[in-house]
């Protein structure tokens, strides 16, 4: 009697648990994504199937899996799962979870997940507690971390554990985490259709995040009566569908006014289509890319620290990914649409490599050959080259470009913002190494 109401109770409770923990994957083969560390062969599989004691450290963006792969290796290994939150937990918890663990383990030979979510958050005297039941093998030891674990975690932890690093899913795989919620018992077990736009929508909105997509998926559920459309989505979710086909010609239509805005320094304008182009779900690595590629080719010495936060913003976009990441190309659009702009960098390339491709080439002056291979002192190569670090100022009149482009002129440096001083600084090196 009291095993059915146990049952019952069980099954209630299930009934009220959010769809993304309904729909966490009973088996590795269930698992979507992370085909990398999934496949047969891999260690994380070899170390699952032969059921030995690890631990393991799983990095990766939000909604990647990193829970669920907790409590896959625990269900499949037949393990007690335990899990510690490193936001509330304690020294005292920890040493509590663990003295638990060596308890089980000796009385019925039963192993224990303990399961260490945003375990960047523990600081050195809790991260050392963990150390005893690593290094003894009182527990397999999972932390999960959305931070870089070679600086948040100590060495001799990190030392003495596997790190598997979490890759954000495709939009294929959103959209069959999205198939599967749909149709599956214990999702929405097929009572509701979800229209391809509705699929569309939500894998945007998701932005790689498998948890945000099933999130999404059963506020809208819970409105709808036949069919989850985008209309659906939006009143459930509070979010319009922004109409955005990134094959199609609003992406090349946004993507160019967002160039144009910062090229014309409407900083208002140039944060719209970024924020367009995010909340579509746009690769946030192809916005960086474009600012990157202004910052040379619309500002360039203009101000050269333009690159240099283009650069950052990109490295931080694939450093911290969305949403946080919106606020580095934020600031990057904000500081291209504001810094001065010179174009002088594309038009003295794009000169130079005219001339090439036309085959004005000519000859390298012979001084200025490699001479360091046997042989080269004998054709004259470096005879006569002059060090300009031996001279006043650096500098030292000599050709470098071939005598038949000797008065080609390509860098034309424009009066604006700090290309000024390069403009002034050029015209009189120019004119000292030419001697005019």
């Amino acid at each position: 009697m009291d095993s059915l109401f146990d049952a019952a109770a069980e099954e209630a409770q299930r009934g009220h648990e959010p769809l993304a923990v309904r729909m966490r994957p009973r088996g590795l083969d269930e698992v979507i994504g992370q085909r990398h560390l999934l496949g047969p062969g891999t260690p994380l599989r070899r170390l699952v199937e032969a059921e030995a004691p690890m631990s393991l450290f799983l990095w990766g963006p939000p909604g990647t899996g990193k829970t669920t792969l907790a409590y896959v290796v625990a269900g499949v290994t037949k393990r007690r799962f335990v899990e510690v939150s490193a936001v509330s937990a304690g020294v005292k918890e920890v040493r509590a979870a663990i003295e638990q663990a060596r308890r089980e383990l000796g009385m019925s030979g039963r192993q224990t997940v303990l399961f260490v979510d945003e375990v960047h958050r523990f600081n050195k005297a809790q991260q050392d507690a963990l150390l005893p039941a690593v290094e003894n093998r009182w527990v397999t030891f999972i932390g999960a971390t959305t931070e870089n674990p070679f600086f948040s975690v100590i060495s001799p932890l990190l030392s003495r554990s596997l790190l598997l690093t979490l890759e954000s899913l495709s939009e294929e795989d959103i959209r069959g985490v999205l198939e599967r919620a749909v149709a599956d018992p214990r999702g929405l077990d097929g009572r509701l259709r979800l229209a391809p736009e509705a699929t569309d929508h939500l894998v945007r909105l998701a932005g790689g995040d498998a948890r945000r997509s099933l999130t999404y998926l059963e506020a809208a559920a819970l409105i709808a009566e036949d069919e989850i459309t985008v209309e659906v989505v939006e009143r459930a979710v509070d979010k319009a569908a922004v109409r955005y086909d990134r094959q199609g010609d609003q992406h090349y239509d946004v993507v160019s006014a967002f160039i144009k805005s910062m090229r014309g320094s409407d900083a208002d304008a140039a944060l719209h289509y970024l924020a367009r182009m995010v909340e579509a779900g746009e690769d946030p690595r192809f916005i960086a890319r474009r600012i990157v590629i202004f910052a040379s080719e619309d500002v360039g010495m203009a101000d050269p620290t333009c690159l240099q936060v283009a650069v950052a913003a990109a490295q931080a976009v694939e450093f911290i990914g969305l949403p946080e990441g919106r606020l580095n190309l934020a600031q990057a659009v904000v500081h291209c649409a504001l810094a001065p702009k010179s174009n002088a960098v594309i038009t003295a390339i794009d000169a130079a490599a005219q001339d090439v491709r036309r085959g004005d080439i000519g000859q390298v002056p012979a001084h200025l050959r490699d001479a360091h291979y046997p042989g080269a002192r004998g054709l004259g190569h470096g005879e006569g080259y002059r060090y300009p670090h031996d001279f006043e100022h650096g500098l030292v009149r000599q050709d470098y470009a071939p005598a038949e482009l000797r008065d080609r002129r390509y860098y034309r440096p424009t009066k604006h913002g700090a290309e000024a001083a390069f403009a002034d600084r050029w015209s009189r090196i120019r004119a000292f190494l030419r001697g005019q």
